[in-house]
C-alpha cells in the first residue's frame, strides 16, 4: 500500500513541477497580485491533490485544472468583496510619450484588474492562454454564447480604460 501512495505522490510532484509555473502566470492575470496567485494556485492544487485518484487519466489534467483555478478566482471575488478592485470613473491615464514595450504591459495589466471578475477569466483564457470558444466555456461551465458576450464586454472595457484599440482575433 505504502508503495502505491508513493507512485501517486510521485505522479503528482512531477504534475505540480511542470504545470505549477504557467498556472501560477495564468493566476496572476487574473487577480494582478502574486501573492493572491500563490493563493489560488495553491488551493488549485490542494483541490487537485484531494481527487487525484478520482481524476480520469484519459483527460488531460490541464482543463481540470484551470476549471478548478478559475471557480475558486471567481468564488474568491464573489466572497471576498472586500478584496476586490474597484472600477475607476476615469480611464488609465496613459503617457504622453510612446510607452515602452514594458510600460504597455503594466498598462494593460492595471486595466485588466479593473475588468470584472468573470470578464477578466474569458479574457485570460481566450486571448492568453489561447483557448477556443468551446474550451473556454467548459473551463467556465458556461455556454458559448456566454463566453462570446463576456469577451466582448471585456474587451469593450478594456478599451475604454486604454483609450486605444484593443483587438482580439
Amino acid at each position: 500500500m505504502g508503495e502505491c501512495m508513493s507512485d501517486r505522490d510521485e505522479a503528482f510532484a512531477d504534475y505540480f513541477a511542470a504545470r505549477s509555473g504557467s498556472l501560477r502566470t495564468t493566476a496572476y492575470l487574473l487577480c494582478g497580485d502574486w501573492h493572491r496567485a500563490e493563493d489560488l494556485v495553491q488551493t488549485a492544487f490542494t483541490k487537485l491533490y484531494l481527487h487525484w485518484n478520482r481524476v480520469n487519466r484519459d483527460e488531460s489534467l490541464d482543463p481540470y485544472l484551470r476549471r478548478v483555478l478559475i471557480h475558486a478566482f471567481i468564488d474568491e471575488g464573489r466572497w471576498g468583496w472586500w478584496r476586490r478592485e474597484r472600477p475607476h470613473d476615469a480611464p488609465i491615464e496613459r503617457p504622453a510619450a510612446a510607452p515602452a514595450p514594458a510600460e504597455d504591459r503594466l498598462m494593460l495589466l492595471r486595466a485588466l484588474a479593473v475588468v470584472p471578475p468573470r470578464q477578466r477569466a474569458v479574457l485570460v483564457l481566450r486571448y492568453w492562454q489561447d483557448l477556443s470558444v468551446e474550451e473556454t466555456a467548459a473551463a467556465l461551465g458556461c455556454t458559448a454564447g456566454t463566453v462570446k458576450s463576456q469577451a466582448a464586454r471585456g474587451l469593450a472595457t478594456l478599451r475604454a480604460l486604454v483609450g486605444a484599440p484593443v483587438t482580439a482575433d
